[in-house]
């Protein structure tokens, strides 16, 4: 039996037990037989799309829209029946419990039918919450830009450089988008900004490099006065999708790599720009992808190689496991790290001085926002697209802003 069925027959078997239980939710709600399995069937219909997307797409043609909505479909229908089978399986726990205690004593038990009933209509309240915001997420919040903005101190900044302000932004992931309007939009809130610098740390495209021909003119009109600089994220060497020639692949790469200039970016591919400002400077160092798991082409000897250890340094690393296992303790000091890569899954719940969660936690160690370790920092943005999931969830496109300042 191959490993792809033995698969889908645990998925599918999982699936069956969710639905068996929102099942029993939902007839504690009505009686009518056309909602019952009506329910039903909104829900089966979403497996069998996913299910024939999965098997069906040509993986030439890579991450497909149609495979993001599949997947959209597939978890607005299936997270909501997680919530409830997490209680309704609970009160079963309960349930049972309390049978083998009194069998055991040799107590008689009672049916709590008004408990079930209530416990099924409290999962149903719940379950409405992730389908709600997940709904929301599909089309409204994968365009609710964020503005982020931390100022940093540095004893070792060149004193020409106090107030520099940079833009970071990454993983445009241009062949997610589907509304030119609200991409205008937020290109537009970067350059509100007036940022000083627009560092991009990577995937600019999810696969093919001619899915940024629709946005090269939106992008193009990026603007900050001490330049544009670039590096490559996982997504641009097109190692999501087959090819039918080593050629192919090189020339889709080649292609994607001349999009930065295209579009005004210095791309850095493990190398540095000195910054020169009043007679003073900071070097910029841009590597190429380097991820515990991922393509592992960056390299920090050979793009610091002509730096001075003394230099203000800001390092563009797309994965921010790079700094995690290879930057953080590096004694050349990286001063400021930028990445991006996480997404912070695009799913999670952040309230500013209370809550900040996402699954992506329990994947990488520093997954959005802003880390500090050895007196050093990096920046994990939230990125400005999206992929897989067609949507955002708690987990907002981001534009961060950072302002350096002299100690």
């Amino acid at each position: 039996m191959s490993r792809w069925l033995v698969t889908v027959i645990i998925i599918s078997a999982i699936i069956i037990v969710f639905e068996a239980y929102a099942f029993q939710a939902i007839k504690t709600l009505t009686r009518s037989k056309l909602i019952r399995y009506g329910w039903l069937l909104i829900g089966l219909l979403a497996y069998i799309h996913f299910f024939y997307v999965i098997f069906g797409y040509d993986r030439s043609s890579g991450q497909t829209r149609e495979f993001q909505w599949a997947m959209g479909m597939l978890l607005l229908v299936l997270v909501p029946k997680v919530v409830i089978f997490l209680l309704m399986f609970g009160e079963d726990v309960v349930r049972w419990s309390q049978k083998g205690i009194s069998f055991l004593f040799k107590e008689e038990t009672k049916d709590l039918v008004g408990r079930r009933a209530f416990i099924s209509k409290l999962a149903l309240g719940l379950a409405a919450l992730p389908f709600a915001s997940m709904l929301y997420g599909i089309f409204k919040g994968k365009y609710n830009y964020k503005v982020l903005k931390y100022q940093l101190s540095f004893k070792d900044l060149p004193e020409a450089f106090d107030g520099l302000t940079i833009s970071h932004i990454t993983d445009i992931h241009s062949g997610s988008f589907d509304n030119k309007e609200k991409i205008k939009y937020g290109v537009d809130l970067i350059n509100q900004q007036q940022s000083d610098m627009i560092l991009f740390t990577g995937d600019i495209v999810n696969n093919f490099a001619y899915e940024m021909d629709d946005w090269m003119s939106v992008f193009s009109e990026l603007k900050a006065p001490m330049g544009k600089y670039s590096i490559l994220g996982n997504h641009d060497y097109g190692d999501y999708s087959d090819w039918k020639t080593p050629e192919d692949k090189k020339a889709n790469f080649q292609a994607v790599k001349e999009i930065h200039p295209k579009i005004g970016f210095d791309l850095l591919l493990n190398e540095h720009r000195y910054i020169e400002k009043d007679g003073q400077r900071i070097a910029l160092i841009g590597v190429e992808n380097w991820g515990k798991g991922f393509n592992k082409a960056g390299d920090l000897h050979v793009a610091s190689k002509e730096v001075q250890q003394d230099d203000f340094k800001i390092l563009l690393s797309h994965d921010p496991s790079h700094w995690e296992y290879k930057v953080k303790q590096d004694d050349f000091n990286y001063h400021l790290t930028l990445s991006g890569h996480t997404h912070g899954l695009q799913f999670g719940i952040e309230i500013p001085g209370w809550i900040k969660w996402s699954p992506s936690k329990y994947v990488y160690k520093q997954w959005a926002g802003l880390y500090k370790e050895y007196d050093r920092y990096i920046n994990v943005n939230r990125g400005f697209g999206y992929h897989a999931f067609p949507g955002r969830v708690g987990i907002w496109p981001e534009i961060t802003v950072i302002e350096l300042k002299k100690a």
